[in-house]
C-alpha cells in the first residue's frame, strides 16, 4: 500500500489527478468529462446506511445537477459487482434509480491521488470526500466530511451554482448566496479606486465592502 503521507493532496485551482477506472458503466477517465462540470464525490461503503442515503439524494439531485451542465460520479473501494448489487437494492428497496456511473477503486489509486484515504479515519476505505472539477479539468472546490456523518447534497448544489455565477459575474459570493441574492464586489484595488467606490452605484457598506444584484 502506497505510504498516503508521500502522496501530494489535490490543490485548489490546479488540474485535477487524472484517473482511468472501471466504473458501473465502463471505463471512465477524467476526460470524457471535458468540457463539462464534474462531482466526483467518494463513500465509505456499498450496503451501508448513511452512504445509501446520499446515494438518494444525489440521485433525485441528479436532474438539477445537469441543468448546470454536470456530471455526477460516484467512488469507494469496493467492485463494481458490488456497485451493482448495491444500485439494484437502492432502487428495490427505496424506489430510487441510481443512473450515474460509480468507480470501483480496489487498488485505491485514485482514493489515494484525491487524498481520500485518511488514516486517521481508515486506511482502507474512503472518507466522504466531494470534488467540483470545471470543464477544463481544473479543481475547484473539495469538501471532506468524516465517515459518521452524511453529507448535503443540495450543499454540494449550492456551492457549484454559487462558483458557476462568481465565474460569469466576475464577482464573489457572500456566506450562504443563493441565486437571486446580492453578489459581492470585488474590491478595490488602489486607493484612488477605493475613494471612488463609494459613487460607483453599488450598495457600499465602505470602500472594501460592495454588494450589487446581478
Amino acid at each position: 500500500m502506497t505510504d498516503q503521507s508521500s502522496v501530494p493532496m489535490p490543490r485548489l485551482n490546479e488540474p485535477a489527478p487524472d484517473f482511468d477506472a472501471p466504473t458501473t458503466a465502463g471505463q471512465k477517465s477524467l476526460q470524457d468529462y471535458s468540457g463539462k462540470w464534474l462531482i466526483l464525490f467518494s463513500h465509505p461503503a456499498d450496503f451501508t446506511p448513511v452512504c445509501t442515503t446520499e446515494f438518494i439524494a444525489f440521485a433525485k439531485k441528479q436532474g438539477d445537477f445537469a441543468a448546470r451542465d454536470t456530471e455526477l460520479l460516484g467512488l469507494s473501494i469496493d467492485s463494481h459487482y458490488s456497485h451493482i448489487a448495491w444500485m439494484l437494492n437502492i432502487k428495490e428497496k427505496f424506489g430510487v434509480d441510481i443512473n450515474f456511473p460509480i468507480i470501483a477503486d480496489l487498488n485505491m489509486r485514485v482514493a489515494q491521488d484525491y487524498g481520500m484515504i485518511q488514516p486517521g479515519a481508515s486506511d482502507t476505505a474512503a472518507v466522504r470526500a466531494t470534488f467540483i472539477i470545471d470543464p477544463e479539468g481544473v479543481l475547484r472546490a473539495m469538501v471532506y466530511y468524516p465517515m459518521n456523518a452524511g453529507r448535503s447534497v443540495d450543499e454540494i448544489y449550492r456551492l457549484l451554482v454559487a462558483l458557476q455565477t462568481a465565474e460569469d459575474n466576475a464577482c464573489a459570493m457572500p456566506e450562504n448566496w443563493k441565486p437571486g441574492d446580492p453578489v459581492i464586489v470585488p474590491p478595490p484595488a488602489t486607493a484612488e479606486a477605493a475613494e471612488a467606490r463609494p459613487g460607483e452605484g453599488y450598495d457600499t457598506v465602505d470602500w472594501y465592502f460592495s454588494t450589487r444584484q446581478l
